[in-house]
């Protein structure tokens, strides 16, 4: 199976024997001049991407013919570096499309079901960022073809356990097939929350002999509810290429309250190394509608606190701020089309801020430089600090003596 679904060739053509829509496409090859005979029947743009690809790597979307042979060399290398196999394909590419995906649940008695659909079109290089269930502003029609495609494939392949058959939906509402993925996905989280359903211990149990019936997971029972959006917290500085960050957390202090999901996380101390996947923490929030749900999102966003490596948590809360996202009306290039969305809002820190000034005047400065005006009020008068200083009282009783100061010094307060 993971043979099947894991070749994105091999998946294309079991989704073509389902009878489920596919784009048009080159045989798999890693043979640059064969790939380029095979493109001059297909109409342009076009991706380029690795059978064994994931994660956007391998994957080259091209504009013209004259480019493809630089877009094959450079998708080929990648893939042969990330996956181990170079071979890539030629796929047609939809036009400003969303990306929507279908959960499934499947047992080894043939049994088939489906949670509904996930929105994971903000993309950003074709790394999801924010992912939506259900999808906004998407017919019942629509859907219910969505979800019937997804459940017919994964009957025609014999899947078992949780999977992910994704589509790609052009601005005219048709859908095509672009691959499955064999696995629980980083976004089941959203599905989860709106179904109420363990998606992790559904599977488990599946693996271990028992059925969706036995389970208590038939199509009839699975209901939507509410709405649900995902936003991935990453270690990343969007304002420097969304280049990964590293070093020492210094402080952490995350979300909470009705309607929040947190998975992952880290703690004070805990050292980000370039190693691993810069993703720190998943933020999930729920609601009874889309709205509420954005609207938790922001606040549980607003509430992290995360200090010594940078995050895209500002980038997030212009997302999530845009009036476009609120509405719904998002595809695959939203992040591209709104390059303003980088340099939005930025973390104020101001307790780092302070702490940086107070160790600097410590250090540097810690006589300071008299301050002669106070926010634009003179709160001391010029001083000739050349001249004499005038007299106080202590030359006064100096020249009068004590039996006259009585009479020539102020008066004390007489406390009882």
């Amino acid at each position: 199976m993971l043979e099947l679904t894991g070749n994105k060739a091999r998946a294309i053509a079991a989704a073509r024997a389902a009878g489920l829509p596919v784009l048009d496409s080159s045989a798999p090859s890693s043979d640059i001049d064969e790939l380029l005979s095979a493109a001059e029947d297909m109409h342009f743009p076009v991706f380029v991407k690795a059978v064994a690809g994931g994660g956007g790597r391998g994957m080259r979307r091209v504009e013209a013919i004259e480019d493809l042979r630089d877009a094959i060399e450079i998708a080929s290398r990648e893939a042969e570096s990330a996956f181990g196999d170079p071979t890539v394909f030629l796929e047609e590419a939809v036009i400003d499309p969303r990306h929507i995906e279908v959960q499934i649940l499947a047992d080894n008695a043939g049994n088939v079901i489906h949670l509904y659909e996930r929105d994971c079109s903000l993309q950003r290089r074709h790394q999801k960022v924010i992912e939506m269930a259900p999808a906004p502003n998407i017919s019942d029609e629509l859907r219910e073809r969505l979800c019937n495609d997804a459940v017919n494939f994964a009957k025609e392949i014999g899947y078992s356990c949780a999977g992910t058959v994704e589509f790609l939906v052009n601005p005219e509402g048709r859908h095509v097939f672009i691959e499955m993925n064999p696995r629980i996905q980083v976004e089941h989280t959203v599905t989860e929350e709106v179904t109420d359903v363990d998606l992790v211990a559904a599977q488990l149990k599946i693996a271990a002999g028992a059925t969706l019936p036995e389970l208590g997971l038939t199509q009839d029972q699975i209901r939507l509810s509410g709405a649900a959006l995902q936003c991935r917290i990453t270690t990343e500085d969007p304002t420097d290429g969304f280049r990964p960050d590293t070093g020492r957390i210094t402080a952490y202090r995350s979300p909470g309250g009705a309607g929040i999901r947190l998975d992952g996380g880290t703690s004070v101390g805990a050292e980000i190394s370039p190693h691993f996947d810069s993703m720190l923490v998943k933020l999930t929030a729920r609601g009874r509608d889309r709205a509420t749900a954005i609207v938790r999102a922001r606040r549980a966003l607003a509430e992290f606190r995360i200090r010594g490596v940078a995050t895209n948590i500002p980038y997030l809360q212009a997302v999530l701020a845009d009036p476009a996202f609120v509405a719904g009306e998002v595809t695959t290039s939203f992040i591209e089309q709104r390059p303003e969305l980088l340099t939005a809002r930025g973390s104020s820190d101001t307790a780092s801020k302070i702490l940086r000034y107070l160790a600097d005047v410590t250090v540097n400065k810690p006589h300071g430089v008299r301050p002669t005006k106070v926010y634009a009020v003179d709160k001391l008068p010029a001083v000739d600090l050349s001249a004499p200083a005038p007299e106080g009282s202590k030359q006064r009783l100096d020249r009068l003596g004590p039996p006259a100061s009585p009479r020539t010094c102020a008066r004390r307060p007489r406390w009882r």
